[in-house]
């Protein structure tokens, strides 16, 4: 199969049978529950603290308090008056950034927004096709896969000759965030990309289990995690963008789990609690696990989460008594040495053995920077962002010139966050300012969101709309640490940001249905988060539904809207509304910001979100519930079509879409296609997909454009 490939979209009218979804893993198969997440579904939620419930909202929201704007002036207003001039006078989100060359971000001169810009693409039906399917009058070609090299001199790809020493210089498994970062050249990029996990049933051939795996196996998988550095450059004057082959590539890198030095930072950098016998000082990390979203800074770095560390130690049960609620509050297993489907690396390496070194595990679960102008340069991991299973992070610039950075825990009734740095940014590019803006995430206070409703009482899980018309109230954000003081009474600076879950449990931080991406709109100013699905939501003895969550088993998940007040990313109150309820828009539970739903996609299990450069949000799906292939759709959140939601594109069987990245000029999209094949009983030997080569199933970024030269979407 070529890479060029030029899919037309089903018709639209074609027959799509929805069959039923396992019930705890959404449409997702067992197979990637159990690499992705170490099966987090079959479990009990983590977050067993008993913070304010529905019950308790009501009296507080209905004896005082500000109430949060209508439906009318919420949900339907195409514009913000003074916080988008507020947004333009101190610099967009960091999507808009320049690079410390220089350069501006790849795709050359932007358009100017309009707000509200129709999307005129057909939309793609529902499918279960092993391919990418796309609109009429659009092509996609692979940029690259697992396995290709990418530090010059690498060897090529060969499945059944796969080494640790091999695959540290190939482009990693299992794709997730994707960034593009300018060169001096025009038509020349960096394409940074996560590698969140190993799936090892479809990476060795003949796979029995973890244990009969070789030592050089499982060393070969710890090194297909980290992230790739890779030069890319543009293909003639079209909207298509390949890997540079060729020449000196000075900046492609591969940063692994296996023997990559990662330096700690901030408050809790020196901690106890992050010695370990190989590193007594606390302060070096070998490697990062399971990096999952992130974020470019407007400095020119790459931010990524470190997500489901959990699933790779062993040992929890010989951990002190005492501290195993710490661990567990974490999803460690501490009942027995080996979890269920454990990966079994303490056979490569000790250190993943809590029994001889249990504080390892806190050395995993931050926000890490990596400059990827810097192939020199040590990565770092931000403790003064709090340690979770970190999602991504998505950095704004405040009113005064300080930078928020916006995160959320994935895990189902977990919580939302955000960073304000203590210093400002120094503008330009100079050597100086970028010195200065590398330190800006190492101090600074972190918060956890709390929200209040307007129409408590009337939420009863069904999803129906309560009297006002709106999902919708304020919003606070609660102080945890700043530096070295800690707010969480009981608790030292340095245990805040080590058991940050912990601390927000304390504060009374609203349980949240997997809060995933979070992402400031660059035309807006508005921040925009993607809460993907939470089966047990209402569920027994679960906390039942509320405002802002407001779906009893809410299997196909909604996206919230938040509003800083004053239009200061800073701010420490809010506004908040839910314009989208994800599901079958023939489903009464589903809510399309009131545009009229006969005319929307079916969406569920919203995961990554981007903006182009009018605003429009794009939204990239993470194990739809309704039985087609998950895929990617947008939607304006301004103007007339707010809430018109289309499906842009499908992946192949049995992958996700992650990642999604759109130029600054709108002619390409780069999207992340993460485990094609993982469906359950799947083999090398038996594939359920042979994406993309036509063989065996490899994640793999591709790029997407318009034949016509023309904008995305439009």
């Amino acid at each position: 199969m070529s890479d060029r490939v030029d899919e037309r979209a089903p018709d639209r009218g074609e027959t799509w049978r929805r069959p039923l979804a396992i019930l705890g893993h959404g449409g997702r198969s067992v197979m990637t529950c159990r690499y992705r997440c170490g099966r987090a579904c079959d479990h009990p939620a983590p977050n067993q603290s008993p913070n304010p419930t529905f019950a308790d909202l009501v009296a507080t929201t209905t004896t005082g308090g500000r109430v949060a704007l209508s439906r009318r002036t919420v949900l339907r207003t195409g514009a913000l008056g003074s916080l988008v001039l507020s947004l333009t006078a101190v610099g967009a989100p960091a999507v808009a950034a320049e690079s410390p060359h220089g350069g501006r971000r790849p795709g050359g001169k932007p358009h100017p927004p309009q707000h509200g810009g129709s999307l005129t693409f057909s939309p793609v039906a529902p499918n279960r096709r092993d391919d990418i399917v796309l609109p009429p009058g659009y092509t996609y070609a692979v940029v690259i896969r697992w396995g290709d090299p990418v530090l010059p001199g690498a060897p090529e790809f060969d499945l059944h000759h796969q080494t640790a020493e091999r695959q540290s210089q190939q482009f990693g498994y299992n794709n997730d965030f994707v960034a593009v970062l300018p060169l001096d050249q025009p038509d020349r990029a960096l394409l940074v990309v996560n590698h969140e996990y190993t799936d090892e049933e479809l990476m060795f051939p003949g796979f029995t289990s973890h244990a009969a795996l070789s030592v050089e196996q499982v060393r070969t998988a710890i090194a297909a995690h980290g992230i790739s550095v890779v030069e890319i450059e543009r293909v003639g004057r079209t909207g298509q963008w390949r890997v540079v082959r060729s020449g000196p590539r000075p900046y492609n890198r591969r940063v692994t789990a296996l023997s990559t030095e990662f330096v700690l930072t901030g408050p809790a950098a020196g901690s106890p609690w992050l010695r370990t016998a190989a590193d007594p000082r606390g302060r070096t990390v070998i490697g990062t696990l399971n990096n999952c979203a992130g974020g470019v800074t407007p400095w020119g770095t790459v931010l990524s989460g470190e997500e489901n560390v959990d699933q790779y130690f062993v040992g929890g049960d010989a951990v002190p008594a005492a501290l195993k609620p710490r661990y567990a509050r974490y999803g460690i297993t501490t009942s027995t040495r080996y979890p269920s489907d454990s990966r079994r690396w303490e056979r490569a390496d000790e250190r993943f053995d809590l029994a001889r070194h249990p504080n390892e595990a806190h050395r995993f679960g931050w926000i890490v920077e990596i400059d990827p102008y810097d192939p020199r340069s040590r990565p770092r991991k931000h403790t003064a962002l709090g340690r979770f299973k970190h999602e991504g992070a998505t950095v704004a610039v405040a009113k005064d010139g300080r930078v928020v950075v916006y995160m959320g825990d994935d895990e189902r009734f977990e919580y939302l966050y955000k960073f304000v740095s203590d210093k400002k940014m120094m503008p330009g590019t100079s050597p100086a300012a970028r010195r200065h803006n590398l330190t800006l995430l190492e101090s600074g206070t972190l918060y956890v969101a709390t929200f209040r409703f307007t129409s408590a009482g009337e939420i009863d899980g069904s999803g129906r709309l309560p009297s006002d018309g709106a999902f919708n109230g304020t919003g606070r954000w609660i102080r945890l640490v700043s530096g070295g003081r800690s707010y969480v009474p009981g608790m030292t600076a340095d245990e805040v940001l080590v058991f940050t879950r912990l601390a927000a449990d304390a504060v009374g931080a609203t349980k949240m249905d997997r809060p995933e991406d979070v992402e400031p709109n660059p035309v807006t100013g508005r921040i925009y988060a993607a809460l993907t699905n939470n089966s047990a939501r209402g569920v027994g003895s679960n906390p039942r539904a509320d405002e802002a969550n407001p779906r009893t088993a809410n299997k196909h998940g909604h996206i919230l809207e938040i509003t800083e007040d004053e239009g200061d990313f800073a701010a420490e109150t809010f506004t908040w509304s839910v314009p989208i309820v994800c599901g079958d828009p023939a489903d009464p539970s589903t809510y399309f910001a009131g545009f009229d739903k006969r005319r929307v996609s079916p969406i569920s299990c919203p995961d990554n979100l981007t903006f182009d450069s009018q605003g429009t949000m794009w939204i990239a799906t993470d194990g739809s519930a309704l039985g087609s292939n998950d895929g990617l759709f947008a939607t304006p959140v301004t103007g007339p079509e707010r809430g018109y939601l289309r499906q842009f594109l499908t992946v192949p069987v049995g992958a996700e879409a992650c990642g999604p990245f759109i130029t600054h000029d709108d002619r390409s999209l780069f999207l992340a296609v993460q485990h094609p094949g993982e469906v359950d009983g799947a083999s090398l030997e038996n594939p359920a997909s042979t994406w993309p080569d036509g063989t065996i199933p490899r994640p793999a970024v591709i790029c997407v454009w318009r034949d016509d030269g023309g904008r995305i979407g439009t």
